[in-house]
């Protein structure tokens, strides 16, 4: 339920008016980058584009594509805040967004933590070694192993126990 039976519309650049919830906070952009950049966020999640074996992320553009710009991904996975993906683990027509390298152009190297998908959750180690493998930390009910490896373009070590997300 709403706290407050009639929230306060606001104004914002696309109508309608968002609704402002008693006792949250609005702030520019100047302040909201000045938070970012000073590693006042303590946790990141964005979607993403891809995402590769070693822990880099693809999510701002696709080259040939019109974008309006990259926004503050790159800021956000340059900060200090863990990083969380959530993303459908298969692109369009199939095709591989956890991969083994990143074909598209990157909004950070190394920079994931997790991944989670439909079909499970991913930790990465983007402290470790370059060449440590994601962990497949939990799986969704229903989906077997092999179909997230067949769903998947990156090797994975697989937890034990595993359990179910």
């Amino acid at each position: 339920p709403h706290p407050h039976p009639h929230p306060l519309p606001l104004p914002h650049p696309h109508p309608p008016p968002h609704p402002h919830t008693l006792g949250s906070s609005l702030f520019s952009s100047s302040e909201s980058f000045a938070m970012i950049r000073g590693s006042h966020v303590d946790v990141t999640i964005l979607g993403a584009l891809q995402v590769a074996q070693n822990g880099d992320l693809a999510n701002w553009i696709i080259p040939g594509k019109m974008v309006k710009g990259m926004g503050g991904a790159m800021d956000l996975v340059a900060s200090d805040s863990r990083v969380v993906v959530t993303m459908e683990h298969l692109a369009k027509g199939g095709k591989h967004k956890l991969v083994e390298s990143c074909s598209l152009p990157l909004t950070g190297a190394r920079v994931v933590d997790r991944v989670i998908t439909e079909m499970g959750v991913f930790d990465f180690d983007k402290n470790g070694p370059a060449d440590a493998l994601p962990v497949l930390a939990e799986i969704a009910p229903g989906v077997t192993v092999d179909e997230v490896r067949e769903a998947t373009g990156m090797e994975f070590v697989v937890a034990d126990p595993l359990p179910t997300m």
